[in-house]
Formats: C-alpha cells, sequence, structure tokens
C-alpha cells in the first residue's frame, strides 16, 4: 500500500495514496479523542461547576473546537498539503518555519506526556492486579512503552489507521467506554440523579472559562488534522468524518469524567476507574488506546519537520523523535508531583498559540486552495499574516491574565479571523 514515506510535506498527496474514507477518518478521530487525561479534564469541571453549567459547558466546547477541527481537516483535503505545507502557504517559506518548528516541539511534549500517562496507567493496573508497585517497574515501563512507540514509527501510517484501528481498536475503546457510562450511570442513580443535578457549583470555575477548558482539547489536534485528513477521499468524508469522530469521543469522555467525579469524589481518576466493575479490563483498554495519540503526534511531528530540512524519510524522523519523547517523559517523571500542572500550563500555551495562528489560516482558507490549485509559490513572509497571528496571541494572553472568567479561545480565534479577512480584502 503507497504511503506518505516518499512524500515531502509541503507538496499535495496525488490521488492514488488517497484512501480514507468516512469510517476511516471518524475511526481515527473517535480513537484520537479518547483518552485519561480527556477524562481527566471532565472531572476538573466539577465542583466548581453546576452539573448542568459542566454538561452544558462540555456540550458547546466540544462543538466549537470540533467544527474548528473539522474546517482545518477539510481544508487539508482540499489542498492534500499537511500542516506545515498550510502554515507555510498562509505566513511564508521564511515566517512558517516559525509555527512549524513550534508545532513540532509541542508535539513531542505531548507524545512524553502520553508516554507518561500510559505509564501511570500500567503501574496502576499491575498494581491493582498484583500487588507490585516499585520504582524501578516506573522506570522500566516508561522505557517499555517508549520502545513501544518506536517500533510503531517504523511501520506505515496508512496501514495501522485502516487495519487496527477501524476493525480491531474501535470497537474495543468503544466496548470500554459503554461498559464504564453503564457503571458510573448505575453509581449515580443509586446516589440519586436529583442530588446529582441539584447540587450547586463552588463557584472556583467560571462558564466560559469551562467551555475554554473544553475546547482546549480540539484545538491541541488542530496541527495534526490536515496531515491525515489530506488522505480523504472526499471533503465530505474528512469533514464529517473528522467532526462526527472527534465531537462524540470529546463529549463522552468529558461526561464520563464529570460522573466519574461525582461518584468516586475522594480518590483521583485511575482509581475511580479501577474500582469499577471490570475497571481493570476497561482501563487497560484505554491505556492501550492512549497509544495511537502518542502514534498522532509522532507522526505528524515527523511529516512537519520535512518543512524544515531535507534527507531522511518521515519513518526515520519519527523513529528519533519518539527517543526525544522517551527522554523527555524521563525526565518529567522526576518532576511527577508537577505534571498534572505542567499539562495545564501546556495546553494553556498550545491554545494562545495555535487558536489565533488557524484562525488566521482558516480567514486565508480560499487564497490557500486557490495557490495550490494554479501550482502559485508561496513568499518568503506573509506580513499580515504575522500581524493578525500576533495580535491574536496577545489578546488570548491578556484575556487570560486580567479576565479569565470570560474565557480566551474565542475572542482569540474571532479577532485574528476577522483582522486577517479584513488585511486580505485590503490587500486584494
Amino acid at each position: 500500500m503507497a504511503d506518505v514515506h516518499a512524500s515531502h510535506s509541503i507538496a499535495p498527496i496525488p490521488a492514488t495514496e488517497r484512501v480514507f474514507g468516512f469510517r476511516d477518518q471518524s475511526a481515527l478521530w473517535f480513537s484520537l479523542g479518547v483518552g485519561l487525561l480527556v477524562m481527566q479534564a471532565g472531572a476538573s469541571l466539577m465542583p466548581g461547576l453546576s452539573p448542568k453549567m459542566a454538561f452544558l459547558a462540555i456540550l458547546l466546547g466540544s462543538v466549537l473546537g470540533s467544527g474548528v477541527l473539522a474546517f482545518v481537516a477539510r481544508l487539508g483535503q482540499e489542498t492534500g498539503l499537511s500542516s506545515g505545507g498550510i502554515i507555510t502557504a498562509t505566513f511564508g517559506t521564511k515566517l512558517g518555519q516559525v509555527p512549524v518548528l513550534a508545532n513540532v516541539v509541542q508535539l513531542v511534549g505531548w507524545a512524553a506526556f502520553e508516554i507518561i500517562i500510559m505509564r501511570d496507567g500500567s503501574l496502576a493496573v499491575i498494581k491493582q492486579a498484583t500487588g507490585v508497585d516499585a520504582p524501578l517497574l516506573s522506570f522500566g515501563l516508561t522505557l517499555v512503552w517508549g520502545g513501544v512507540l518506536m517500533l510503531l514509527m517504523t511501520g506505515s501510517m496508512t496501514s495501522l489507521v485502516r487495519r487496527f484501528l477501524s476493525r480491531i481498536g474501535l470497537p474495543l475503546v468503544i466496548t470500554s467506554l459503554i461498559w464504564l457510562s453503564y457503571v458510573f450511570i448505575a453509581a449515580t442513580s443509586a446516589k440519586g440523579w436529583s442530588e446529582f443535578w441539584d447540587q450547586p457549583g463552588t463557584g472556583e470555575a467560571s462558564f466560559w472559562g469551562s467551555v475554554d477548558l473544553v475546547i482546549a482539547m480540539p484545538v491541541s489536534w488542530l496541527p495534526l488534522a490536515a496531515d491525515y485528513a489530506r488522505f480523504g477521499r472526499t471533503k465530505g468524508g474528512a469533514t464529517s468524518g473528522t467532526f462526527i469522530g472527534y465531537v462524540v469521543a470529546n463529549i463522552w469522555c468529558y461526561a464520563l469524567g464529570a460522573l466519574i467525579a461525582f461518584s468516586q469524589p475522594e480518590g483521583d481518576l485511575v482509581t475511580g476507574l479501577l474500582l469499577a466493575q471490570g475497571g481493570l479490563i476497561a482501563l487497560t483498554l484505554i491505556v492501550l488506546d492512549e497509544l495511537d495519540n502518542a502514534y498522532g503526534d509522532l507522526h505528524s511531528g515527523a511529516v512537519s519537520t520535512e518543512s524544515l530540512f531535507d534527507g531522511f524519510s518521515i519513518r526515520s524522523r519519527g523513529v528519533v523523535l519518539a527517543g526525544v519523547a522517551l527522554v523527555l517523559a524521563l525526565v518529567l517523571s522526576a518532576l511527577s508531583e508537577t505534571t498534572g500542572q505542567l499539562v495545564t500550563q501546556f495546553l494553556t500555551l498550545l491554545s494562545s498559540i495555535f487558536v489565533p495562528l488557524f484562525g488566521v489560516i482558516l480567514a486565508r482558507y480560499r487564497s490557500v486552495c486557490r495557490s495550490v490549485a494554479l501550482g502559485l509559490p508561496a513568499m518568503t513572509v506573509e506580513g499580515s499574516a504575522l500581524a493578525a497571528w500576533a495580535l491574536g496571541f496577545l489578546v488570548y494572553q491578556l484575556v487570560a491574565t486580567f479576565y479569565p472568567e470570560w474565557g480566551s479561545a474565542l475572542p482569540s480565534l474571532v479577532l485574528s479571523f476577522a483582522v486577517a479577512m479584513l488585511w486580505k480584502r485590503r490587500e486584494a
């Protein structure tokens, strides 16, 4: 089967390599949307918000974030470009290297966090099943998951999605989520739905700040969307598959996290999962599903590095990035007490960079498509795109600092989009 390993990221994918249908795209993005980190974010919404407001924030944030993700996927399918190629076409061949490099750094960072999540989940499963809990085991599991990732990077991305995720991985993950949902819905029913729905929020979290937190998850995947959507056979399949797959997973995992927080208010999320009936098996499947998240980060990072320098195959680049992520995971493990705080700060920083970045890209959707269709070379530097991006970044930081209750993602996205549109019309 043809794969992207011989293709350059700034060149459109030929029609012969566009093998993903709606089922492939929806399976991929549903799987990427499922994760322990998403459930933990859902659990963090309560008790700051009341359950009614928390679930409204989950629904609104998931639809908005997944909608933007789907539009970026559509652009990737229509142009056949990777994320690095789209960024270069929007910001110029020289200026575009800055956000592409930032993207590679954040993808390696995410992969390191995923290794830590898989290690911690594995430790919990092993301790529950055998009672073994040793520091050396933690170190060994970190090496194991890093090694598995390095091995996966030597394979074909398209084959992994079509042969494993769609046919094997997706049914197992859905089964585990259905079972956990049943267990925690039953636990909530036992406590009483009126007690659940009628409890007030404690006020530590604002509604729009919580919407921001929900949007942060799909937004964190924006720099990856085109890398997979460009393999789509049709625009409709790539767009709807990305949206439906991700929005369902995001809503499901955030809501499940909120239910777990209500049912197990004293323990952490992993402990709550293990205490559930059949939780050991379900947690094992979810931990295994984290592999595709880490793989997706590293594959996209390998593709993006092609926009920075030539030489080496994508597989070789992926193996090197997996090695870097493993080393970073080992370093972060020494800061285990602050890992959760680091993840939150990491999400906020990513959103402030990539929300306005893709606001500018979406504003220039048609001009990017036209340039690719006509084979026009990208400019060296697109000054107006840089100005709109910088303004959106500044607004994000200002709102997050002085008015956090407003939420930063939507103001930053709207402003960068509007400014980029106005400048584009003025230049025309």
